[in-house]
């Protein structure tokens, strides 16, 4: 029986690697993000490459009515795999320093925008007894790192908000996953430094940073695992980088 994955922020870095990797596995896909041509492109190169299924869903994860909205259209379908994928940083700043448009942008994707999306897919999971929901966290939701003070808050209650869905859904056979990793080279870097290439850049100087697909490597691996086994939690780093802050550089 062929399964369903719906990816969020599937649009670039993680989330497409995700979207490839489950197609590649026989995964038909929900894709989620905020810009349709992109994920237009990634339908037609998925379905012309896998013989897979790909319903694409154009709305920002910070808008709960629209992600309601967007989740309805989906009533009937089973969702065996959801990973909680959009998230950005925007701003390096110290606290006293911070934009409070920043704060809100990372407070209403990271922490409200998965929110919503998992309040209107887990009761379709509660109501089947079944799926397992993968929640993209960080490093940042482990340490606080200097000028990261609202980011890594969120990645914080990221980590809290799994270890609760874990509590809740554990009666209704739900595994819950999250995955946090190091240092990925993504887009992530660009959104946060405001389109500064050269900024971006240098964060990923002088070391090999994990790839988008070691992430997605490890969320369909697990997938795999015996219905038995859950994994809770996986801290995931480069080779070079100790912790969130000590990165070994050439």
């Amino acid at each position: 029986m062929i399964k369903t994955a719906l990816i969020t922020g599937a649009t670039s870095g993680i989330g497409k690697a995700c979207a490839i990797k489950f197609a590649q596995n026989n995964y038909n896909l929900i894709l989620t993000g905020r810009r349709d041509d992109r994920l237009q492109q990634l339908k037609k190169e998925l379905t012309k490459n896998f013989k897979v299924e790909i319903t694409t869903l154009t709305f920002d994860v910070r808008n709960r009515e629209e992600v309601k909205s967007a989740i309805d259209t989906l009533k009937g379908q089973t969702i065996d795999v959801l990973i909680n994928n959009a998230g950005l940083a925007a701003g390096l700043d110290p606290i006293q320093e911070g934009s409070m448009d920043d704060w809100d942008q990372m407070i209403d994707t990271n922490v409200k925008g998965l929110l919503y999306i998992t309040r209107n897919v887990a009761p379709l999971m509660v109501e089947k007894k079944s799926g397992h929901i993968i929640n993209i966290g960080s490093i940042a939701g482990r340490e606080v790192y200097p000028k990261g003070n609202v980011y890594c808050a969120s990645k914080h209650a990221v980590d809290a908000l799994t270890k609760g869905m874990r509590i809740d859904l554990l009666e209704s056979g739900i595994k819950v996953t999250q995955i946090a990793p190091g240092a990925v080279e993504t887009e992530f870097s660009m959104v946060r430094f405001k389109g500064n290439q050269q900024t971006a850049d240098n964060v990923y100087k002088g070391f090999e940073p994990l790839h988008p697909e070691d992430i997605a490597d490890v969320a369909f691996y697990v997938t795999t695992l015996p219905a038995h086994v859950n994994i809770n939690d996986l801290l995931i780093m480069p080779t070079a980088q100790a912790n969130g802050t000590t990165i070994n550089r050439k």
